[in-house]
């Protein structure tokens, strides 16, 4: 079996479409079963996350180079020809911008409804337009859907009518790089940050869907004696959480770290006395299962598709209660025990998760797709 899979969102404005993709294709090459992986990427687009010559050398995958943009009109006619040049089976595309009119079936993973259900993560109203319609040409021309998690599942059901029998839930797994990290690993990532004494972490963008507003606030309340740390890339279009900070008076209790090399999370992870994740809405939610991958104990909201990941490794709380909140951390950032039985719970948590189950589910998918 010969398939093209787009990976042109592996590339740095993309950092969630653009890691599945890649850790899927290296999962998928790992595999075996003689099939050709045919990886369509744009060198001219910025990757400064990914090492697709060493993803290209792996068995099986070939990469195709083409000078097509993201989100671009050229993608309509152009990736069809060149999918008819390569004589694959199917096309698979990562994200909902997707060639609508191929010679071959495609399979698509749709990965959230962000855009529905919180308007204003993104930043117009013909933004919003052109999520509802190109989602629904893409969903439409699938012959097949995969989604991360029950709850997304539902989700495109409930807003583009897609049935049950055309999707197929695969849940995603964490790159192999997220472990407990050695006690020096984890203090040399402490001093380049100068994180001194316990800190919560959170780990994600500060779009008004991740609440971090309410982390904040929280802390204000629980007053511990610790630091929280907000790592991630900033919106300069949202700056409602640093606003917070400072009107609470936590400059000196939260700290703000940006976006942080790929290399440094696992530690950051690890050395966590616990990971919040607050948010309103995800269709998967991957930063917490890399925290509970490196034995980070798990605070996280029972939104969306979040109950199912964390299962029973910690408190999921409703996301928009502070006091909920407040008296949660409060409470485990003073019980070392509780703390200590959590990292074992998600450690034995993230271990039923994995890219090799993803790429076996996802290969499954194909064979039924394939011409």
């Amino acid at each position: 079996m010969r398939v093209a899979i787009d990976g042109r969102y592996i590339q740095d404005h993309f950092p969630g479409i653009g890691r599945y993709t890649y850790n899927l294709v290296r999962a998928l090459a790992a595999l075996g079963q003689g099939a050709e992986w045919l990886v369509i990427t744009n060198p001219r687009l910025a990757n400064t996350r990914y090492d697709l010559s060493a993803l290209g050398a792996r068995s099986g995958v070939h990469l195709a180079p083409c000078d097509v943009g993201t989100f671009s009109l050229r993608e309509q006619t152009a990736l069809p020809r060149m999918v008819a040049d390569m004589r694959v089976s199917l096309l698979h595309s990562p994200y909902y911008v997707k060639p609508f009119r191929l010679p071959v079936p495609s399979v698509l993973t749709y990965h959230d409804v962000i855009g529905l259900v919180c308007p204003s993560s993104l930043p117009s109203a013909r933004a919003r337009v052109l999520f509802r319609l190109l989602s629904h040409l893409a969903l439409a021309s699938a012959a097949r859907v995969i989604l991360p998690s029950r709850s997304a599942q539902r989700d495109v059901a409930r807003y583009f009518g897609v049935p049950e029998g055309k999707s197929t839930v695969i849940y995603e797994g964490a790159d192999p790089q997220f472990h407990p990290q050695p006690a020096e690993v984890v203090e040399r990532v402490r001093r380049k940050y100068g994180l001194d004494g316990p800190y919560a972490l959170y780990v994600g963008i500060n779009k008004p869907h991740k609440n971090v507003e309410t982390l904040v606030e929280a802390w204000a309340r629980a007053r511990p004696q610790a630091t929280l740390v907000l790592a991630g890339r900033e919106d300069p279009r949202y700056p409602q959480a640093r606003q917070r900070v400072v009107a609470l008076g936590l400059e000196g209790r939260v700290r703000f770290l940006g976006d942080v090399p790929e290399a440094d999370l696992p530690a950051l992870y690890t050395g966590a006395a616990l990971f919040a994740f607050p948010s309103l809405y995800e269709g998967f939610g991957l930063p917490v299962l890399e925290a509970m991958a490196c034995g980070a104990p798990v605070v996280s909201s029972n939104a969306a598709s979040l109950p199912e990941v964390v299962g029973d490794a910690g408190p999921l709380l409703p996301p928009l209660d502070v006091e909920a909140w407040a008296a949660t951390l409060a409470g485990l950032l003073n019980d070392a025990p509780a703390l200590e039985a959590m990292r074992l719970r998600s450690l034995a948590r993230a271990g039923e998760f994995s890219w090799d189950k993803a790429a076996r589910a996802t290969l499954a998918v194909y064979q039924e797709v394939a011409l």
